[in-house]
């Protein structure tokens, strides 16, 4: 049987497994040197059935990605990845269907639980990485969804 708490703990645990990884890698982005016309950074959670995959945007002020076309290896511009399509849960093969007619009953507070556990991990990272040594506006968002968290501001 299937409870929303007992999916959101499953989740928790999965994404957990990778929290050593994400830190490492937002560390990195730490380090980075900024083209100078970047005015912000979104990492970005691209989110399928049993997976997600991170990645890091540089942006202007109009929310279009910068790109660096000079010679200067060391500025960086564009994305970076984070974490590739990493497991956050897995359900049983025999498991599926009874997982997916749970799912789809609950679809909406399930979702929104499972933004809220998403998004408490990447900034529990965030913040383990000194991300806020980065001094560009950063943000965490969900892709295609308008709503995203403010990194520096905590908000």
């Amino acid at each position: 049987m299937f409870t929303i708490e007992n999916h959101i703990n499953s989740l928790k645990e999965g994404l957990q497994q990778h929290s050593d990884a994400l830190i490492e890698r937002i560390k990195e982005t730490c380090k980075f040197n900024y083209y100078k016309k970047i005015d912000l950074l979104d990492y970005t959670a691209f989110v399928q059935s049993f997976e997600i995959t991170l990645r890091m945007f540089s942006m202007d002020k109009d929310a279009n990605e910068v790109f660096y076309e000079g010679n200067d290896s060391i500025i960086f511009s564009g994305s970076y990845d984070l974490l590739e399509e990493i497991e956050s849960y897995s359900i049983p093969d025999d498991k599926e269907d009874e997982f997916w007619e749970f799912y789809e009953k609950a679809d909406q507070e399930i979702s929104e639980a499972e933004t809220k556990a998403i998004v408490e991990w990447f900034v529990e990272c965030w913040n383990k990485a000194d991300g806020k040594s980065i001094t560009l506006l950063a943000y965490f968002s969900f892709h295609d969804y308008d709503t995203c968290y403010d990194l520096q501001n905590d908000k």
